[in-house]
């Protein structure tokens, strides 16, 4: 059957460099972590909403009691909406932010909450020259997949943006997001019936699927297999971190997460994504605040002490980590603090401050001090024992890290005897992981701090066999080139704005013979692969995995070869 598709993407929107969205700016739905919003094409849900809402039907949309001024406005605008009217039409697909995608008469509304195959009741509240956005006031025709979102504040917080989409129809929904990405940005040409395609199930592909999908890549060299999402078995309370803004709402310090949108805090006594753990040591320590009169940062005034409460579990160990982050050195009635927290909260076993005075909207200051307990936690991926300290980066999902890293050690194609570079290592999780693996592993990354704590974390695990070094990426191997090391796989895992070329010039200069791209952002990957293609490589296979279930990102892995030794 052929396949259709919705691609839409916001015109005039240009991609942005942003870091990663769980990087060190504001958490929640604020100013913070949203993404850019040109980023990635839109996609629409598996190939039983897409035939039901294909993009070549005409849209119904009717305006709703429009006054005759505002009828008078659109007609001088040239525009068949204007703010605050109200109009019905039918949602044809999905954005990569999560937002419906409608029309009316030809014109593009986005509407949060809507999900492709409903008609909806919405009300303008921007328009712009190519576009506008919605606010959706009532489901006339609900989708399927449409389910009751389970988070009492869902509607209010900007962490989530997918709860009420099913499971499932999330799934198929970012590997489509994937698919189109690779084929409009990337040029690439994926497979027809790929394995799983149009298989909602966690990691699953139907037998059809699979064997349609293995015949066209068979066939057809060209074409990129792009897998399944692997999704979680549990897709809740999977966060092994929480960074919490805190603020005063009435009076009372509360701590929470951003509304969507802006920086007006929600204050969270739950948080459904979030590891149990978390969830009490926040609600133990806002309590604490309160009856000590701790005073909470101002963003607006610049006053207030306390910032932002970030919290870090151990999956497997069950150790946890408190940092306080204050405006200022001193912690009025610090030793109060330390004996509340240690005597409510005893799986607590490091208690740090980090200190920021700038104005800014990133969490972390310069200087992080240790008050009680331990510098580091301790946590494992695998068989690899990370240690973990207030500064360092870690994916906060450490059950699909396991997945990832697995996926990308089976794409690397490792027998042991293989030399592997480990390009953007950070504290060196991939290369740790890697290494069990293969006969000697190099990593890079530009920040000292994480390759400070990549080689503890090397030692820990007794691997001698890895090197870490400080630099960009596209300096640094160069130099191990000229050295006489010479990579039979490159790994690289690169923040949100991709890979800088530079080092796609040098991979295509070192020559290995396989290289692992593991991408927190579709459209950047599908850039960089456009690059790597062109220069010789051959783009096989793509493994979406559900890192972030709820949200609207994905991460890939995804395996090239070289054209000229490729089997």
């Amino acid at each position: 059957m052929k396949k259709q598709r919705n691609n839409y993407r916001r015109p005039e929107a240009g991609r942005t460099g942003s870091p990663r969205g769980q990087g060190q700016k504001a958490a929640g739905g604020g100013k913070g972590n949203r993404g850019g919003r040109g980023e990635a094409s839109s996609a629409s849900l598996p190939p039983r909403g897409r035939a039901a809402v294909a993009a070549e039907r005409p849209v119904s949309a009717r305006p709703v009691g429009r006054a005759g001024s505002r009828a008078s406005e659109a007609a001088l605008a040239g525009l068949p909406v204007v703010k605050n009217d109200e109009v019905v039409i039918d949602i044809i697909g999905m954005n990569h932010d999560g937002e419906g995608v409608g029309r009316v008469e030809g014109y593009t509304l986005f509407v949060a909450g809507a999900l492709p195959g409903e008609k909806a009741r919405v009300k303008v509240l921007k328009t712009k020259k190519q576009y506008g956005y919605a606010k959706l006031l009532d489901v006339v025709e609900a989708s399927p997949d449409r389910v009751a979102a389970p988070c009492p504040i869902y509607d209010k917080c900007g962490g989530c943006q997918l709860q009420h989409l099913s499971y499932d129809a999330q799934l198929a929904w970012k590997r489509q997001h994937v698919v189109d990405v690779l084929e409009r940005i990337g040029k690439l040409r994926v497979a027809e019936g790929a394995p799983g395609t149009g298989a909602p199930a966690a990691g699953g592909s139907g037998d059809a699927g699979a064997a349609a999908g293995a015949a066209a890549a068979d066939a057809d060299r060209r074409a990129v297999v792009v897998r399944p999402t692997i999704g979680m078995a549990t897709p809740w309370r999977y966060r092994n971190k929480a960074q919490v803004p805190v603020g005063v709402v009435d009076g009372a310090l509360v701590g929470g997460f951003y509304a969507r949108g802006s920086h007006r805090i929600i204050d969270m006594e739950t948080c459904l994504i979030q590891h149990e753990s978390n969830d009490e040591v926040i609600r133990r320590v806002k309590a604490i605040g309160r009856r000590l009169g701790i005073t909470a940062y101002d963003e607006e005034t610049g006053q207030g002490l306390l910032r932002h409460v970030v919290v870090k579990v151990g999956f497997r160990t069950g150790e946890m980590m408190l940092v306080l982050v204050t405006n200022g050195d001193r912690i009025p009635r610090e030793d109060e603090w330390i004996a509340a927290i240690r005597e409510e909260l005893p799986s607590v076993v490091s208690i740090c401050q980090n200190v920021n005075t700038r104005q800014t909207n990133v969490i972390f200051g310069d200087v992080t001090r240790v008050l009680w307990g331990r510098e580091v936690i301790y946590d494992y991926i695998g068989d690899v024992k990370f240690a973990i300290s207030a500064r360092s980066f870690y994916q906060v999902n450490p059950i699909q890290t396991e997945v990832l890293y697995g996926k990308t050690v089976e794409y690397a194609g490792l027998t042991g005897q293989e030399t592997v570079i480990d390009a953007y290592c950070g504290i060196g999780t991939i290369s740790l992981f890697l290494a069990q693996h293969a006969k000697r592993v190099y990593g890079v990354e530009i920040v000292k701090e994480a390759i400070e704590d990549a080689r503890v974390n090397a030692q820990l695990n007794g691997m001698e066999h890895v090197t870490f070094e400080v630099g960009a990426s596209e300096d640094v191997i160069p130099a191990w080139k000229e050295q006489g090391i010479e990579a039979d796989v490159i790994v690289v895992d690169p923040p949100r704005k991709g890979c800088d070329p530079r080092l796609l010039e040098t991979i295509l200069e070192m020559k290995p013979e396989r290289v692992v791209y593991v991408s927190c952002n579709p459209a950047t990957l599908a850039r960089d692969l456009r690059i790597l293609e062109d220069g010789g490589y051959r783009t096989v296979e793509v493994t979406p995995v559900d890192m972030f279930p709820h949200s609207v990102h994905v991460e890939c892995t995804v395996r090239l070869e070289r054209k000229d030794t490729a089997k």
